[in-house]
């Protein structure tokens, strides 16, 4: 791949700067779930799929959907799982469930970083 990149004229120097403004526009999906918890609390509905989703998708453990479900009301449950996701990889499976439960309106808010 590197030579047909280097075969069409484009230098290793501009291949560095792509790099570097791909990786700088990567989705931080983990700081914006940190910064905007308190409105995601308000808006995701875990009950209806999303926990078992996420369950499937290796993000929580059948032990950590126990403690989520014990919690009393929806917005308790929604802090618990919301504190449960501490990776960028575990972030992305929670837009990617989320989108998989009907919850695009939530995962197009996360990846517009609240706007």
């Amino acid at each position: 791949m590197y030579e047909n990149i280097l075969h069409h004229g484009i230098q290793p120097i501009h291949i560095a700067l792509l790099c570097m403004i791909f990786l700088d526009q990567a989705p931080q999906h983990l700081a914006s779930i940190r910064r905007l918890k308190s409105d995601l609390a308000d808006i995701i509905e875990p009950d209806f799929g999303l926990l078992d989703q996420l369950v499937r998708l290796e993000v929580l453990t059948r032990r950590q959907l126990a403690k989520v479900r014990s919690e009393r009301t929806v917005f308790e449950r929604s802090d618990a799982l919301l504190d449960l996701l501490v990776s960028e990889d575990q972030c992305d499976k929670f837009i990617v469930a989320l989108q998989r439960t009907g919850q695009q309106h939530v995962a197009n808010f996360l990846s517009q970083h609240g706007g």
